[in-house]
């Protein structure tokens, strides 16, 4: 199995710090009308906004939160009449989610709607989208190198994927310094997604080669950063994280994921909590679910690396590591599933459709529903 894969990844990847000092050069070799997809918090891009010296900004946008599909539908139509020829995402992964789909919308003639899974008719796109230059200012989603964009469906209460190779950008500029001071809270949600997203693709029933190289440095890593951070800010924590938040990307890009996202875009479309808080809540018991349930041997000993690595770097036995992985998030400021606005309704919903969830298809055992609910009641 693990010796046979394809990759698919951005044209290019530029990682390190200091390297946001080739933006302006790099966007004016792919277009010279820009909308730029920022965070509702600007201000901490001032400098890459000056630094735009050769690129016209004919429109920005704001997003604060997941993208909902009437914001982007909006936003599709305002834009087509300005000569856009070029889209920048700056900030989080709901930045650059917002990125991506205004990069393929805005040259198509077709509606959002009809690419969208689930609520939609999952479509391929029908038109070349529009060069795009993806930017992180977090370190979690690893959107920067994914194929899909997450889309929120408030009338549905779900959360949704538009998903084709050509979301992956020209450009995925990762500067670990556009992550510095970063809010500890926000540091600590996206921290754990990051995790969650080299150990899920780790322990997937489609992990390859290129995947298990990444994940192998990038779980121990990625744990021993965020504690780090979590005690004081660290340049060294931050450009570790940077790497890590990266690695997840690529491999669950080409490995997929698991039961821990299957129950997290449910959750996240039912109360609308934080994709990285969900994922953080839910990861311990995720892992202790699948290490009861899992019955093939390899499986089993992949499982046993994650938790031996977890043993590692909170000083702890292997048995206690995973109580103690939970202690440690719930004292870092994330009590659980309830403190974020889960309650008994939502899980009971999202549980079913968690079964069917794409992330779900990549996990290494199949979970019955009563088992999927017991990971979220263990992790109120």
């Amino acid at each position: 199995m693990l010796g046979t894969f394809s990759l698919v990844t951005p044209a290019e990847i530029v990682f390190g710090r200091g390297q946001i000092a080739q933006l302006n050069d790099r966007a004016t070799k792919l277009g010279s009308r820009a909308l730029i997809v920022h965070g509702r918090s600007p201000g901490r891009l001032a400098d890459v906004f000056e630094s735009l010296k050769t690129v016209d900004i004919v429109q920005t946008l704001s997003v604060g939160k997941e993208p909902d599909l009437n914001t982007l539908t909006v936003a599709i139509e305002e834009g087509k009449a300005l000569g856009i020829d070029l889209v920048l995402g700056i900030g989080g992964g709901s930045v650059m989610d917002s990125a991506k789909v205004l990069a393929a919308m805005l040259p198509s003639q077709t509606s959002l709607l009809s690419h969208l899974e689930v609520v939609g008719s999952g479509l391929p796109l029908s038109a070349k989208r529009l060069p795009l230059i993806l930017v992180p200012t977090t370190s979690g989603t690893g959107a920067e190198v994914t194929r899909n964009a997450v889309i929120d469906i408030p009338e549905a209460q779900r959360k949704v994927s538009l998903r084709d190779n050509q979301l992956l950008p020209d450009l995925a500029l990762v500067d670990p310094a556009m992550t510095d001071n970063c809010p500890r809270r926000v540091s600590l949600h996206s921290g754990l997604d990051a995790i969650t997203q080299v150990i899920e693709p780790y322990l997937s029933s489609r992990a390859n080669l290129f995947t298990d190289m990444l994940c192998k440095e990038a779980i121990p890593k990625g744990l021993l950063a965020l504690k780090q951070l979590m005690d004081a800010e660290s340049k060294e924590a931050r450009d570790a994280l940077a790497q890590v938040s990266l690695f997840g990307g690529l491999a669950l890009a080409n490995s997929g994921l698991g039961v821990v996202h299957g129950l997290a875009g449910p959750l996240g479309g039912l109360c609308g909590a934080p994709h990285g808080a969900i994922c953080g809540a839910l990861l311990p018991a995720g892992i202790a679910a699948n290490r009861d349930s899992v019955v093939d041997a390899d499986q089993k000993a992949r499982i046993d690396h994650v938790i031996g690595w977890i043993a590692e770097v909170f000083e702890t036995s292997a048995d206690l590591a995973l109580p103690r992985f939970r202690e440690w998030i719930i004292q870092s400021g994330l009590p659980g599933l309830a403190s974020i606005g889960v309650t008994d309704e939502h899980m009971s919903a999202a549980s079913q459709a968690a079964v069917s969830s794409s992330s779900m298809k990549a996990n290494p055992v199949v979970l019955p529903a009563a088992t999927i609910e017991q990971i979220m009641r263990q992790s109120l």
